[in-house]
């Protein structure tokens, strides 16, 4: 195979889904040249087009509402910068709450995001249950005891984020290369001087992991530590459902996690399987479907009886504490990371790709993500995200 390979690059990029495309066009946007991005698939491959596509900003931790609330920015006015339309439906996050324990979970990480983003209102607010039934008229409220809703949060398409960040770094000067697998990175002391792939060699001195569920085999080859480990989780998409709200909400029974929010005529459907084994596993299976109906049948019953189009199974890349892992090796010169999201990684993307490049020119990022350094294991330092689904 002839090798498209440019001899060297500034800045290697490793993986291709909405991560890594947002690195490349905030790199190249800041002027950064010979930028390359290497996927071994195709872009939005991995992990990025099998996501619900979910954005918000209500966490539990500091540093995630501040990621969460950038890039709903960067979400809003997508179609102006990157520049691409991404189907941005700002229908609300609706969590549904069914002991005294997630209300009073809820209420303090509500408040702890309403204080945060005091320039922005008060953009989350706990609910009665009355008020969520009025939201998604097709949840039963039986044992509800409350609810959290964030007007400002929704979804849009992951396919078309990954479209415009890649379209526009392209135009900037960066190089997409698909098909192309990293099989060795070599360093001189601690310095990486060649990326070795399927398709040839690139001389670099910089490498950036954006490999998602892969990351840890990646981190291996230069001898960084990355517990992330891949965990399947699994879609559904029913047919048309007469009398849908237009602006039904993303609604999420956190005691279960069974969620959905409207695609096209229908609903999208997710839920945790916790039965799920660590693995690379990527072909669907029905050995949830029971817990998702019987999840259905107490808090949405009448979705029983719709039948099902499609579905499709993807790859959590998950850390120890649910928190993701971004900043830059202490063992390896320019090594730099953002990988590890647990579910969050698509709606964090214009954030984390504004943060990396700011770690790279060795300027100060908008948030602090200190915290979110790989060796924080090491040093008992692992801050849990309690708002996960």
């Amino acid at each position: 195979m002839r090798s498209d390979l440019p001899e060297s690059a500034e800045v290697v990029i490793v993986g291709g889904g909405v991560m890594g495309t947002s690195i490349a066009f905030h790199l190249a946007e800041a002027g950064v040249r010979n930028v390359l991005l290497l996927e071994k698939g195709q872009l939005g491959s991995g992990s990025t087009c099998k996501a619900a596509g979910g954005v918000r900003a209500n966490f539990s931790d500091e540093v995630n509402i501040a990621l969460g609330a950038r890039s709903l920015e960067a979400f809003a006015r997508f179609d102006v910068r990157p520049g691409q339309e991404v189907d941005l439906h700002r229908v609300g996050y609706l969590f549904l709450l069914d002991s005294a324990e997630q209300v009073e979970h809820f209420r303090e990480s509500t408040e702890l995001q309403n204080r945060l983003q005091e320039t922005a209102g008060r953009p989350t607010r706990m609910i009665s249950v009355d008020e969520a039934v009025a939201l998604a008229p097709i949840v039963a409220p039986d044992d509800l005891v409350g609810a959290c809703f964030s007007p400002t949060a929704g979804h849009c398409t992951p396919e078309s984020v990954v479209l415009g960040y890649a379209s526009a770094a392209r135009r900037l000067g960066a190089r997409l290369i698909t098909e192309c697998e990293v099989l060795g990175i070599d360093a001189v002391g601690n310095q990486i001087s060649v990326v070795r792939t399927n398709r040839g060699e690139v001389r670099t001195g910089t490498v950036i992991c954006a490999a998602g569920a892969w990351s840890a085999q990646l981190g291996e080859l230069v001898g960084v530590d990355l517990p992330v480990v891949p965990l399947r989780r699994q879609i559904v998409v029913t047919e048309a459902i007469a009398g849908l709200p237009a602006g039904l909400p993303m609604t999420i029974d956190f005691g279960t996690t069974f969620y959905f929010h409207r695609e096209g005529p229908g609903l999208l459907v997710g839920m945790s399987d916790p039965d799920e084994e660590p693995g690379f596993h990527l072909n669907r299976t029905e050995t949830w479907i029971p817990r998702l109906t019987e999840a259905m049948a107490r808090r949405a019953p009448s979705l029983l009886d719709v039948g099902l189009t499609g579905g499709w199974a993807g790859l959590y890349e998950v850390t120890p504490d649910h928190n993701a892992l971004i900043g830059e090796a202490d063992t390896t010169s320019r090594f730099l990371y953002a990988t590890g999201f647990s579910g969050h990684g698509f709606l964090q993307g214009p954030a984390v790709g504004e943060v990396i490049r700011d770690l790279y020119l060795h300027r100060e990022p908008f948030v602090d993500v200190s915290p979110l350094n790989a060796r924080r294991f090491d040093q008992s330092n692992s801050r849990a995200e309690r708002n996960i689904v």
